[in-house]
This record gives structure tokens, sequence and C-alpha cells, in this order.
């Protein structure tokens, strides 16, 4: 079995930042190849398989690859020698409901699980420190990106304009076709609904739906917490339109794969 195909971000020197895609792992189906979720219905097996070759991939013990439970919130949980040094299933429970993971450690891959939502990375080169922020509409409606930002600022003193920041592969506007609810949820919290929404004609051309722009709601929510615009980079891959590389659970279903967005520093 070849090794994973990994999309990788350059954001700094002695951080190494990527996502995952479908290929070189040992996942079926819906699943298939590269999948290391365990809470999206695969196989334990496959699941083991593949975090033992992207740990080796990696350069790392399987216990320095962090992946939460998340739930579309917005709790973030810091990630300090006090939780590495717990049992792992102690770990695996202060992991539980959370959508965003922060570190200032070495060696330790922290990352979040995607298939249509966006991944953000943060770095901020001044304190060595990095955050995997899960954005999907429901965390971007509670503005995750801002708190983590935020969080940043208040746990490792970063200054919002050092920050470097990637939006990993998501679901773009044209195929992100929404019901008037959640249109109305992102006006309700003040987004500027011209700059991230719009109404197109749906696919039999019978009537017309909105369309969120997650990735623009998500830059624009860093530039809005202090983070530079020329410093946020933003994945030009639609995860609906490149199913055949990237996990999307529009296209494939919910019981499918996950991407894995992850960030180290060396």
């Amino acid at each position: 079995m070849k090794d994973p195909e990994l999309q990788y971000y350059q954001m700094g020197e002695g951080v190494t930042a990527f996502s995952s895609t479908r290929m070189g792992g040992y996942s079926e189906g819906s699943y298939g190849e590269f999948n290391i979720n365990p809470f999206c219905g695969d196989s334990g097996e496959a699941v083991s398989k593949n975090r033992e070759i992207l740990c080796r991939t990696l350069g790392i013990g399987d216990s320095c690859l962090l992946l939460p439970h998340q739930i579309h919130k917005a709790e973030i949980a810091i990630v300090g020698e006090e939780m590495m040094r717990l049992p792992a299933e102690e770990r695996k429970q202060r992991l539980e409901g959370v959508d965003a993971l922060m570190t200032d450690l070495n060696g330790v891959y922290i990352g979040v699980s995607t298939a249509d939502c966006n991944p953000v990375l943060l770095y901020d080169p001044r304190h060595k420190a990095v955050c995997a922020v899960h954005a999907g509409w429901r965390g971007t409606v509670r503005r995750i990106v801002e708190k983590a930002v935020a969080q940043l600022t208040r746990t490792y003193r970063t200054h919002p304009a050092d920050i470097k920041a990637q939006i990993g592969p998501g679901i773009h506007q044209d195929s992100f076709e929404v019901g008037d609810e959640v249109y109305e949820a992102f006006a309700a919290e003040g987004f500027d609904m011209h700059a991230i929404g719009r109404k197109q004609k749906t696919a039999d051309a019978t009537t017309e739906k909105w369309h969120i722009d997650l990735p623009e709601c998500n830059r624009r929510q860093l530039i809005a917490a202090g983070v530079s615009a020329d410093r946020i980079q933003v994945s030009p891959v639609c995860t609906f339109q490149q199913s055949d590389t990237w996990f999307s659970a529009r296209r494939l279903g919910i019981l499918s794969g996950r991407i894995y967005t992850g960030i180290l520093i060396r």
C-alpha cells in the first residue's frame, strides 16, 4: 500500500502543515483510500492502519497525532504538557466536543477533520504557537476563527498581525447551496451578506437558492480579528467539485471519509 498523498502548505520555517487527500491508504468504498477519522463509520482496522502510515510518513509516534471529536460548535482545547502526559483514554475525553486545538509544544501534530467544512490553520511565528480550527457553517456562524485568534492572544500573547493563516480545502460558494434558515443565521450574526451570499438557480432551473461563500466568510473573520490580509492563504480546492481527490460529505454522503488538516512545530 502506497503512502498517503498529502498537500503541504508553506507557513514558515520550522512548521509542517498539510491536508490529507483520499489517496494512499487502507480504507474502502466511500472511505477510500485514506481516512483517519474514527467517528464517521469507517473500519477501525483501516483507521488504525492509516494512522500508522501517516505517523510513519510524518516521523512521529501515534500519541503525538491529535484529532478531536468535533461537534460543530466553538470549543477550543489548549494542548500542553499536562494533556500530553495523560493516559490515552483521558486525553481522548479532553478532546470530546472540541472544534479547535492549539499548542506551543514541539513535535505534536494538532489537526481537524473536514469533508466540505473549512479547516483553518494559524501560526504565530513570534511565540511559536499553532492552532487548527474546524469551521463548518455552524462554527463559522459562532465565529470560531475569531475566537481562536483571541484565545491565541490570551494564551500565548500572540499579536494577531503576526499570524500566518491557511484556509484549507472546503466547499466553495458555487456548490454550497443552503436553505433560507442558514442564510438567516449568518445575517442574524451581522455578517456582510452582500459579500458572502448570493442566490443561484437550482440544478433544475426551477427556482433560486442561497449560496454561502464559507472560505470568504472565514477570511473576513480573520481580518476582523486583526490578521493581515496578505498573510492569509485560501486553498483553491472545492471539495464538492473535486471529490475524486478530496472527501465531500455532500457528494459522497455522511458515511464517508474525512480530510485531516494538521500542523506541527519542529
